[in-house]
């Protein structure tokens, strides 16, 4: 069956222009043409584009994609093991500014007194009063927003550096409980609740078992909480919520 190239643009979601210049750079040539010279499509060369999104999804350049395609030689396990990785790496960097995400929208309105260069050493490419808008129509007549943002304009860059390690020690705790099978409701994960609660109330505002099982609820409610937590771990958001709730039964 032959398809136009505005019938497999629709079909793949890609653009018209983007077929164009995979055309062109000869990542992936229509198998026939027209009389009027106009691109057509058949199963092989669709069935060729579904690879090509993948790859390209995964992060791959198109030269790249050619190469492991065309190339009867290729390794894709190899190359997928290289850009697994890359990916690795680029998630654990994405993770740490949503994890600063995070705490700009617990801690609420940022006055933090840093220099540029110490900004960048805490934050990197995140600039969290770009949240304090949301942050103030959120939580700003709670006396926790107020209490939160006393707290913070008082922070050194070392400060603001501790609470990221904290924060990303307890991190790596609770994804290997949750890796280690442990239930929700164990004391394990209970107490990495209970720590989680700690650190909020240490550096920010007094977060009461109420507090933070609503925070908990926020965790599967928004799903920017949610992405935060699910791109640590699959099943992460779910799990911290009912940690949470359990830590607050049993403790309250």
């Amino acid at each position: 069956m032959a398809y136009t190239v505005g019938q497999v643009a629709k079909v793949a979601s890609v653009t018209v222009r983007t077929l164009h210049h995979y055309d062109e750079i000869g990542l992936l040539s229509p198998s026939g043409r027209t009389t009027a010279g106009y691109r057509r499509y058949d199963d092989a060369d669709l069935e060729r584009l579904q690879l090509v999104l993948y790859y390209r999804e995964l992060g791959f350049p198109l030269e790249e994609i050619a190469a492991i395609i065309d190339d009867p030689a290729a390794d894709p396990a190899a190359h997928l093991r290289r850009q697994h990785d890359l990916l690795t790496v680029r998630i654990k960097r994405l993770q740490e500014m949503v994890t600063a995400i995070e705490f700009a929208m617990e801690a609420s309105k940022l006055n933090i007194q840093l220099t540029p260069e110490e900004r960048f050493e805490v934050f990197g490419d995140f600039n969290p009063e770009e949240h304090e808008a949301e942050a103030e129509q959120r939580w700003g007549d709670s006396e926790a927003y107020r209490e939160s943002n006393r707290r913070a304009s008082r922070y050194s860059k070392d400060d603001w550096l501790r609470i990221k390690a904290e924060n990303e020690d307890w991190g790596r705790r609770i994804v290997a409980a949750l890796a280690s099978g442990a239930p929700a409701d164990s004391p394990e994960a209970m107490e990495l609740a209970e720590e989680h609660r700690q650190i909020i109330s240490r550096w920010f505002y007094e977060c009461s078992y109420e507090v933070h099982t609503g925070l908990a609820d926020m965790y599967l409610a928004d799903e920017r909480f949610t992405r935060h937590y699910e791109n640590i771990a699959p099943g992460l958001a779910a799990y911290l919520n009912e940690a949470i709730h359990a830590n607050a039964i049993s403790r309250a």
